[in-house]
């Protein structure tokens, strides 16, 4: 039986900035970590805490939230208690949907550089590995679980997954410890609760050693994944236009499709944007990199949208145009909060000579540009000055009287620059999305 557990923090010791915290669900995995970091000095001096996720799924989830804080209690270790609503209806199905709040919770309660650890195993690991591969995964996909992978602005730790469940098993009743079963995990209906109770029984009794042949096979996908991302991440950001997010859509349609569809994909990642699936990057290649040169096509999935515009492929948030009729006033001494997310600001705070009106563009605006004799048409100015067509559905315009003092804080009139000059400060837009 085994009776002790040694973790391996070289790679905890690296990142010395944040706090540790543990994911406690309750349960015996979640149970026997926090024991285990409890009773180490090195895990006490990073200010161990741990997070419970109520997810209001279960009759007895404030039953299981009263039992962890209890745990902790004992353990003189504080507790957070997060609830979260898990949304039914999401598509996604009620595991993943639960999951999704569950990793936003861990989220919303950290900070820079905290260290997050989770009690998964590696029984665990193989049946991840064995679900991604019915579900016809990649290399990233059958990677499965890291023990260590960044998480926002902190990190999430593993310690537990080379570890088979039956030892952590021996650890709890050799220290006495107490632990919930939730009996959702004995429902065959879902596809991990089938394969851990019907299929790996089965495999491990022509295999035994099935579990660990398969937790090994996702630590060798994972370094053969390590190596591709280094390329992809040196290939991508080949393929940037300079201080921006924005794919060169040229260089991009040369590449091989494989390698194409990765880059798609860290890109996504990168800019925080939901998974792209198969679906969305056959759509990605069909109608945003293989119309005619002179389109501008959009794509709009999950809350966001793409689009291909003089050769560059831009993601941005789902915005909406400025609300008809819409009309601000803006002292300049605070920031001005615009429809959308958008802001308008001096930097330093001035108060202009007299309130100025923000509008959406209504069309037919003309303005009084520096070192110009006339007024010029606003459209064709955005256009020579290659305000994107998703700003300029956002565009702010600054009117002083009836004369146009502004357009977002590209284009000024000389009579705004010359006060921002004399003044000292300067204009600042704020994009929505």
């Amino acid at each position: 039986m085994h009776t002790g557990l040694r973790l391996e923090f070289s790679r905890l010791d690296e990142h010395p900035a944040g706090r540790l915290r543990v994911g406690l669900s309750g349960g015996l995995d979640s149970c026997v970590l926090l024991h285990v970091l409890a009773s180490d000095r090195r895990a006490r001096s990073r200010g161990l805490s741990a997070v419970h996720v109520h997810h209001g799924l279960h009759a007895d989830a404030d039953d299981w939230a009263a039992r962890c804080a209890a745990a902790c209690a004992a353990l003189d270790v504080p507790i957070s208690i997060v609830r979260v609503s898990v949304e039914r209806d999401s598509g996604e199905g009620l595991e993943a949907a639960a999951r999704r709040a569950r990793y936003g919770a861990f989220a919303s309660g950290a900070l820079p550089g905290d260290v997050l650890a989770l009690a998964h195993h590696r029984d665990d690991q193989a049946e991840t590995f064995l679900l991604r591969a019915l579900r016809a995964s990649g290399t990233d996909g059958l990677a499965s679980m890291r023990s260590w992978r960044p998480d926002g602005a902190g990190w999430i730790w593993r310690p537990l997954l080379d570890r088979p469940r039956i030892e952590l098993e021996d650890y709890a009743i050799a220290h006495g410890l107490s632990w919930l079963e939730d009996p959702g995990n004995a429902d065959e209906r879902l596809d991990r609760n089938f394969l851990r109770h019907r299929v790996m029984p089965l495999l491990r009794e022509r295999w035994p050693h099935a579990s660990q042949a398969f937790a090994e096979s996702a630590r060798l996908v994972s370094q053969s994944a390590d190596l591709l991302h280094d390329t992809d991440r040196a290939v991508l950001d080949s393929l940037r236009f300079q201080g921006t997010h924005d794919l060169d859509t040229m260089k991009l349609r040369d590449l091989h499709a494989a390698r194409r569809a990765r880059l798609l994909r860290l890109w996504a990642m990168q800019c925080g944007l939901p998974p792209l699936r198969g679906v969305t990057l056959r759509t990605i290649d069909e109608e945003l990199l293989g119309s005619r040169h002179d389109a501008t096509p959009v794509l709009r999935w999950g809350g966001f949208v793409l689009r291909r515009w003089r050769n560059r492929l831009h993601a941005s948030r789902q915005t909406a145009p400025w609300p008809a009729g819409i009309e601000l006033r803006w002292a300049g001494e605070s920031p001005l909060e615009l429809p959308g997310g958008g802001q308008l600001a001096l930097n330093p705070p001035r108060r202009f000579p007299h309130p100025l009106l923000v509008r959406g563009r209504c069309g037919g605006e003309r303005i009084h540009l520096p070192g110009r004799l006339h007024h010029h048409a606003l459209k064709n100015l955005l256009q020579s000055a290659d305000i994107p067509p998703w700003e300029r559905e956002q565009l702010p315009v600054l009117w002083s009287g009836d004369d146009v003092a502004a357009a977002g804080d590209t284009l000024l009139s000389a009579q705004l620059q010359e006060w921002l000059h004399h003044e000292g400060t300067t204009l600042h837009w704020r994009r929505a999305g």
